[in-house]
């Protein structure tokens, strides 16, 4: 303990002990007097200057030696309903502080200390573990940007160095610029679905709710798509029930299909088949987007919807494994519900459920 510390702390025991003294004093002085009075009354006897003399220094050293009791009882009883807890707050809070979150405060016996404690030391524990929850993602969330953002950066890096090369033909030349440039569109497309994706886990994006037919809006999103799955040869069947209104916020609801859109045809093989439905069921809308691709295994399937998660690393030069999370979180916002059903070696299919309003 400082010196500054001792000296608050001698302190606050001399203005506890005189406090106690006063008290004392106090009810000892009026119950002596009292006692005093009934017994000469009762017995005749006349009080002198010596007997109340005598009286009156046996009386102030009980005060005194009570008040100290009292004191030290006192001390004692705060050491431990108060000080005790305190401490364990006091650490348990300075480790946070340092950046340990995995720090917990044990409860402390109802026969100890007020129960009022044990509410805050629960507080404390569940604080400590919702930011220790925070800090691991945005650890993670920091390793795996710099992981993603690694890849692009090298590809434009050496394709930069290799089209200084004098002697380069002009076909590889086309060749490495338009290498360099599907890697900064892969990086731009990264940072984009980032900020996204900050700003609507920060509740920054706001839904704005409008009516407009769900057909049409899957129609236009797919066609998006369609010199992709061209290239690849891939069959498109749609299955879309007409005038399925739904009251949502549009622009939000098109990056859900886009993604899962784009999701179907990058995991679809060539020559492969992505199967889109809609179609009514009471005051629903269901969206269906089927593939044929490789198919999603259990324990992968409960990390799809993870920020940076990708199962198939040989296609993660096609995405940054946020695509999913975007669409977690759309559907979050505007209320919807998406299942997720996989075969392995099958295909996927997804299915988002909304509200209409037809």
């Amino acid at each position: 303990m400082s010196a500054d510390g001792k000296y608050k702390w001698l302190v606050r025991a001399i203005s506890r002990y005189f406090t106690f003294f006063c008290l004392v004093a106090f009810v000892i002085t009026c119950c002596t007097m009292l006692f005093v009075t009934i017994l000469s009354n009762s017995l005749g006897v006349a009080l002198t200057g010596d007997n109340l003399g005598v009286a009156a220094k046996i009386t102030f050293l009980n005060v005194v030696l009570i008040s100290l009791l009292f004191t030290i009882i006192d001390a004692i009883r705060r050491k431990w309903t108060l000080g005790h807890p305190v401490e364990q707050i006091t650490r348990a809070t300075e480790e946070m502080i340092r950046g340990n979150f995995d720090i917990r405060i044990k409860p402390i016996s109802r026969l100890v200390v007020d129960e009022k404690f044990n509410e805050i030391i629960e507080c404390i524990n569940k604080m400590a573990q919702e930011l220790s929850g925070v800090e691991t993602l945005r650890t993670d969330f920091i390793a795996n940007v710099s992981h993603e953002m690694k890849t692009p950066l090298a590809v434009i890096q050496n394709y930069g160095t290799l089209l200084q090369a004098p002697d380069l033909s002009n076909e590889k030349r086309i060749e490495y610029a338009r290498a360099m440039t599907e890697a900064s569109r892969r990086l731009s497309s990264m940072m984009t679905n980032i900020l996204k994706l900050n700003r609507l886990e920060n509740q920054q994006i706001y839904p704005r709710a409008e009516s407009y037919d769900l057909g049409e809006q899957l129609c236009e999103c797919l066609l998006q798509y369609e010199d992709a799955w061209e290239q690849k040869s891939l069959e498109i069947e749609t299955d879309i029930e007409e005038n399925v209104i739904i009251c949502a916020d549009n622009e939000l609801l098109s990056l859900v299909w886009s993604n899962l859109f784009s999701n179907a045809v990058k995991f679809t093989d060539d020559g492969g088949k992505i199967t889109l439905s809609l179609k009514k069921e009471g005051d629903s809308a269901i969206v269906s987007v089927k593939d044929t691709g490789c198919g999603i295994p259990p324990e992968v399937g409960a990390h799809i919807f993870e920020k940076f998660y990708q199962a198939d690393t040989s296609r993660a030069t096609q995405g940054n494994g946020l695509g999913l999370a975007l669409v977690r979180r759309v559907v979050d916002i505007v209320g919807a519900d998406i299942e997720v059903n996989s075969v392995v070696g099958e295909g996927t299919e997804f299915i988002v459920r909304i509200k209409s309003y037809n």
